[in-house]
C-alpha cells in the first residue's frame, strides 16, 4: 500500500512517526489491559472453581490479543516502507486509524466480558448453558415409550488384546469415533473403551479392550483426544462438577454463603431435569450395517447424582435453607429419574433428612 501511486497522497517521511506511535500504543495498551486481565481470572477461580475457564477459552481473548499484533505489524512494516516514499496513499494511515479503533472496540468487549465473569449470575448461566449443549449432543431425546433404565450390555466376543496408554498423562477431552469405527467394521471387531471423556489416564492405563477382530492399537489412541484439562466438547459432567465446586466453596467455614450455593444448586437443579428428559444410556455405537463395533465408558445416574449432591449434604448441616432446597430437588427429582437411580436418589433423601432432623 505504501507504493500506490495514484489517489490522493502525501509525503511518506510525514507518516513514520503517527504510524510507530499507532503501533507501540497499541501494544502498550493490550499489555497494560492483559496484565489487569490476568488479575480477574485469578480472582474468578478462587471465587468460584480453579477449574473454570469460561473467560480465558473465550476467543474474544486471544482474537483481540491477534488484532492488536496484526495492527502493530502493519503499523511498523508501513512506517519503514513510507520513510523514503515521496507519495503515499492515505489508505495507508486510513488501515491503521481503522485497525486501531476495531482493537479499542475488542478491548471494550473484553472488559465487559471480564466484568460479567466476576458475576455469580453470568458464570452459572454460562455453565449451565454449556452443560445443556452437551447433553443435547451427547444423549437423544428419550422415546415416550423408553423408561431410560440403563440395562446389562450383551456380552462381548472373545477378547483378542488390551490396548494400553503410552504417552504422559494427560485428560480425555474427546472421542474421535469415524475411523475406530470403520477400522473396527474391517476387522469384525469391538472396541470396548475402559475410559471415559474426563478421566486421565496415565502411562500403561488400559484405555480398551478389543474382542472379535484385531484393530491396530494406534487407531485405538488417535481416537482419544487427550488435554492438560477437561472440556465441555463431549462430557456432560463437567458442568455439574463446576456447579458442584462453586456450591462447595460457598458452604466452606471460609466463605459461609448459602445463598449462592442455593442459586448453584438450583442451575443444577435445571440440568438434572434437562437429563432426566434423555436416554442416557447410548453406550453402543454401531456401524452403517447396525452391528456394535464401540461400547462407551460413560456416566450412569447414580454418578450424577453423586457427583451433583453427595458432596453438598456434610457441608450443608449448618444451613438449614440449604438443606430445605436441596430435599426440594431430591423429591421433584424422583418423580422424573428412571427406577436405575431411585435407590440413590432415597439414600440422598435419607442424608438430607437426617441432617434437617438433628438440632442446628
Amino acid at each position: 500500500m505504501p507504493r500506490l501511486a495514484s489517489g490522493p497522497g502525501m509525503q511518506g517521511s510525514r507518516l513514520v512517526e503517527p504510524l510507530m506511535t499507532l503501533g507501540i500504543g497499541v501494544i502498550g495498551v493490550v499489555s497494560l489491559i492483559y496484565s489487569l486481565l490476568f488479575g480477574v481470572v485469578q480472582w474468578s477461580a478462587s471465587s468460584f472453581s480453579p477449574r473454570l475457564r469460561l473467560f480465558r477459552g473465550d476467543p474474544l481473548v486471544w482474537r483481540t490479543f491477534a488484532l492488536a499484533i496484526g495492527v502493530f505489524v502493519y503499523c511498523a512494516a508501513a512506517a519503514l516502507t513510507s520513510a523514503d516514499q515521496t507519495h503515499v496513499s492515505v489508505l495507508v494511515p486510513g488501515v491503521a486509524i481503522a485497525g486501531v479503533l476495531a482493537t479499542v472496540a475488542l478491548i471494550r468487549q473484553l472488559q465487559v466480558r471480564a466484568f460479567l465473569s466476576l458475576q455469580l449470575a453470568y458464570v452459572l448461566e454460562a455453565v449451565t448453558t454449556a452443560g445443556r449443549a452437551v447433553i443435547e449432543d451427547v444423549y437423544p431425546v428419550r422415546s415416550a415409550g423408553r423408561t431410560n433404565v440403563v440395562g446389562r450390555p450383551l456380552a462381548p466376543p472373545a477378547l483378542v488384546r488390551t490396548v494400553t496408554w503410552s504417552g504422559r498423562s494427560e485428560v480425555v477431552q474427546q472421542l474421535d469415533l469415524l475411523d475406530l469405527i470403520d477400522s473396527a467394521a474391517e476387522a469384525g471387531a469391538l472396541v470396548a473403551f475402559r475410559v471415559g471423556v474426563g478421566e486421565t489416564v496415565h502411562e500403561g492405563t488400559p484405555i480398551a479392550d478389543i474382542h472379535g477382530g484385531d484393530v491396530p492399537g494406534d487407531v485405538v489412541r488417535r481416537a482419544v483426544v487427550l488435554g492438560a484439562e477437561r472440556s465441555f466438547d463431549q462430557d456432560p459432567m463437567l458442568a455439574i462438577r463446576l456447579l458442584a465446586d462453586i456450591a462447595l466453596r460457598a458452604l466452606s467455614p471460609a466463605i459461609n454463603d448459602p445463598a449462592t450455593a442455593i442459586d448453584a444448586i438450583e442451575a443444577t437443579d435445571g440440568l438434572l431435569r434437562a437429563l432426566a428428559r434423555r436416554d442416557i444410556d447410548v453406550r453402543d455405537v454401531t456401524d452403517s450395517g447396525g452391528a456394535i463395533r464401540i461400547r462407551l465408558k460413560l456416566p450412569t445416574w447414580d454418578d450424577y447424582l453423586r457427583g451433583a449432591l453427595a458432596d453438598l449434604v456434610p457441608p450443608a448441616a449448618p444451613f438449614e435453607m440449604v438443606l430445605v432446597r436441596l430435599r426440594r430437588l431430591l423429591e421433584n427429582l424422583a418423580e422424573m429419574v428412571p427406577p436405575s437411580a431411585q435407590d440413590e436418589l432415597a439414600r440422598l433423601q435419607a442424608r438430607v433428612n437426617a441432617r434437617l432432623a438433628q438440632p442446628l
